[in-house]
């Protein structure tokens, strides 16, 4: 939750850019020029929907979505980023697409981390599953006009944020370290071979980077 207007605004941004690229790839046609097939579609979905849950978290009416379709929507998700690399064919190509796919796992983990998170601490305050923020134990909200901040206040919550921030940045600046690589080869080189799906194009990398 973000007090700063401007930020808020920012971030959406930030977030609603790569969320309409995953759905006009979801919805690209397909066959012979290269469309993306069905595990393609699936998989940018995930992320439209990803992206648009991080775009409604920004703002105040994002903490009152309901909390368990979100944790069993992400969580599926990654089970389901593993279960597509772990049913290749071939053990070398198996573990090849699981490590492609272990930052997807780690991102829709991370969701439902945070869905789970909200949810447990509302409960344990006795509001059910609403999100009732001032009144969560573990969080402190506090400051004042426009410069309001929520911290996380137990310890287990902090060290596995601070984890999970920690991880995700790190493939935020590789997958963006790609992107400048991809977009300085595509310049160089023309049009390339085929990337891995997913990941097609310096703008895709940036997106999942974003």
């Amino acid at each position: 939750m973000i007090a700063a207007t401007g930020l808020r605004w920012v971030l959406t941004l930030l977030f609603v850019v790569p969320a309409l690229s995953a759905m006009w790839r979801t919805g690209a046609p397909g066959g012979a020029g290269g469309g993306p097939g069905a595990v393609e579609r699936v998989a940018h979905l995930l992320h439209a929907v990803m992206a648009l849950a991080m775009a409604a978290t920004v703002w105040p009416w994002g903490m009152t979505l309901p909390a368990g379709p979100q944790i069993a929507l992400f969580t599926l998700g990654a089970a389901w980023f593993a279960g597509v690399a772990l049913a290749r064919p071939a053990p070398a190509s198996r573990t090849h697409a699981l490590r492609g796919a272990l930052p997807h796992v780690v991102m829709m983990g991370a969701m439902a981390w945070m869905a789970a998170a909200m949810v447990s601490s509302s409960s344990m305050a006795g509001h059910g599953g609403s999100h009732d923020m001032a009144n969560m134990p573990g969080m402190d909200m506090s400051g004042g006009s426009g410069t309001v901040t929520m911290t996380l206040t137990d310890t287990g919550p902090r060290l596995t944020a601070g984890l999970l921030a920690g991880v995700l940045l790190m493939l935020a600046l590789r997958w963006l370290a790609r992107s400048f690589d991809a977009a300085r080869l595509a310049e160089a080189t023309g049009p390339r071979r085929p990337a891995a799906p997913v990941e097609r194009d310096a703008f895709s990398l940036a997106c999942h980077s974003a």
